[in-house]
């Protein structure tokens, strides 16, 4: 400002957002009172021991009943079904750990934004005695790694007032220094504070919980991500998301194959924006995505990352290199409640073992004497966290791994879906009595004569040597002819050879068949639980 000897002034004034403002604004709650004077005092206190219904009673169950179904971005500004919700919520995490179980289940429907943060922490696992390990680690000693954190925090999600402020800056840096901090043998990558964002907006007043929640966030999905030399992981996780792209949309991942887009250098770029969408999507995208992916297991990332793809499939498809790059550094709107639909349809057509990774998080040796654990689904439970047998799926070499299509899938997942049973001792594999489709089908593709020594019951024989034309495409025959009636359900190859049974599954892809997966193993994994077949003699 500039000042003249009569004491006036010229300038431009101060923002006034800016300034210290102690003006105290007496909010109503007339309206509130209004909107709620009709809810029956049982919804403050629901039951939580009784095989209740998702929503408690009230004498506007069906209007909730009604709010239950509509968009999430609507039932999220809805205050009645807000208020059952939220008491709801409140209660089960007053019993966590004890309830861990129940909040899995309601969180599947939805989390109320009000406590999603502490919702968050308790989906995580997160206890213990988290604000005293906060406070003990060493936030102020410098380390090289702030100039980093500091050339990183001003560019991370500044579009919000409160990530952007000064205070929000000084927390950022702790919590990422007291990560860093705290795991020595990690480093920081440029991406971690958006990684972090989303744990500081949702625990802004709570420092000790944003860390903990990030500290149990990043083994869970991003296992020895941060390690200085990370390739063998980054190659292994970019090599099981390209066997997914395969199993899910063919077309696509021949289309990415055909302009050199899936190798090395080009699924980086995909890993940036498809693992570290963190810093791709504002906030409130985010906590939509992470809503759900928080319920998933560590391999749940690779069906959100094919989702994506899939809402940008048309543009990939027709584009070449050079195009896809730049469609990727400038990501259009992506419709995130129908990415999280499709991503839990791609889940569910996904058999566990297909997305092992013999890096991944290994499982944890804690008791769990509290039983809180023990009944949580499929879709929350890691493949390497079940007890392993000589059916389970191997660890094989990168390069292998990286030679092979289509992903494997374990002896143990084929005998599931499959769904055959039988003793031990028996020699004859018996169907389970539901009635139900096959949910997927067996391809044996060993010559004739192996065939009829012992087979997968309802397996068809497709011999290698004699399946497909010069050109690559399928010869005809009553067994192809099975084959194509079953396109769009899992199809497993079963060979000797790992090979062939790796050359015939890619053949496969490059005629557009999904959900194909190899037998990890082979035949050879079959013959020692007597689930092999013979036919009988024709007479």
């Amino acid at each position: 400002s500039f000042l003249l000897e009569d004491g006036e002034s010229f300038g431009q004034g101060r923002d006034r957002s800016s300034l210290l403002d102690d003006t105290t604004v007496t909010l109503s709650l007339c309206q509130l009172r209004n909107r709620l004077k009709d809810v029956g005092g049982e919804a403050f206190y629901p039951l939580l021991e009784d095989d209740q219904p998702a929503l408690p009673h009230s004498n506007s169950s069906n209007e909730l009943s009604a709010a239950a179904t509509l968009p999430l971005i609507i039932r999220e500004r809805d205050t009645e079904y807000q208020l059952n919700r939220i008491v709801l919520f409140d209660r089960l995490l007053k019993a966590y750990p004890y309830k861990k179980n129940q909040i899995w289940k309601e969180a599947r429907i939805d989390i109320p934004p009000l406590l999603r943060g502490i919702t968050w922490a308790a989906l995580l696992g997160v206890e213990g005695a988290i604000e005293a390990k906060y406070d003990a680690i060493d936030k102020d000693t410098p380390i090289p790694t702030d100039r980093q954190i500091e050339v990183d925090i001003p560019r991370c999600h500044q579009y919000d007032e409160l990530l952007s402020s000064p205070e929000g800056h000084a927390k950022f840096r702790r919590v990422l220094k007291a990560w860093v901090v705290s795991h020595p043998n990690l480093v920081y990558w440029q991406g971690l504070d958006s990684l972090c964002a989303p744990f500081l907006y949702l625990n802004f007043n709570n420092e000790a919980l944003a860390y903990a929640c990030m500290s149990a966030f990043i083994p869970k999905y991003l296992y020895n991500f941060f390690l200085k030399d990370n390739s063998h992981v980054i190659q292994e996780y970019l090599t099981v998301f390209s066997q997914m792209i395969a199993f899910h949309d063919p077309e696509l991942s021949n289309h990415l194959n055909e302009i050199g887009f899936i190798p090395d250098v080009s699924a980086k770029v995909l890993f940036i924006v498809l693992i570290h969408y963190a810093d791709v999507f504002p906030l409130h995208k985010i906590f939509h995505l992470w809503d759900t992916l928080l319920l998933g297991n560590s391999s749940f990332p690779f069906c959100i990352g094919v989702a994506i793809l899939q809402q940008l499939r048309d543009r990939l498809l027709a584009n070449g290199f050079n195009e896809c790059i730049l469609l990727f550094s400038d990501l259009p709107e992506i419709d995130i409640e129908r990415c999280v639909r499709e991503s839990i349809n791609l889940f569910r057509w996904t058999p566990k073992s297909a997305t092992y990774r013999q890096y991944a998080q290994p499982p944890r040796q804690a008791p769990d004497s509290s039983g809180t654990r023990s009944s949580l689904s499929c879709l929350s439970a890691d493949y390497q966290e079940a007890p392993r047998s000589d059916l389970s799926r191997d660890s094989i070499k990168l390069d292998d791994l990286k030679a092979e299509v289509c992903p494997r899938i374990s002896a143990e997942d084929l005998i599931d879906l499959c769904e055959l049973t039988g003793p031990s001792h028996s020699k004859t594999p018996v169907k389970k009595t539901k009635p139900s489709k096959p949910k997927l089908l067996v391809v044996d593709i060993r010559n004739s004569e192996d065939f009829n020594r012992g087979h997968i019951s309802g397996s068809i024989n497709v011999p290698f040597a004699s399946a497909f034309t010069a050109e690559g495409d399928l010869i005809q025959c009553p067994a192809t002819a099975t084959l194509q009636s079953f396109k769009g359900r899992v199809v497993v190859i079963v060979g000797n050879a790992v090979k062939n049974t790796a050359a015939f599954a890619a053949h496969l892809v490059k005629n557009k068949y999904p959900r194909v997966c190899i037998l990890d193993g082979g035949i050879n994994k079959i013959k020692p639980t007597g689930l092999l077949t013979v036919p009988s003699p024709q007479i």
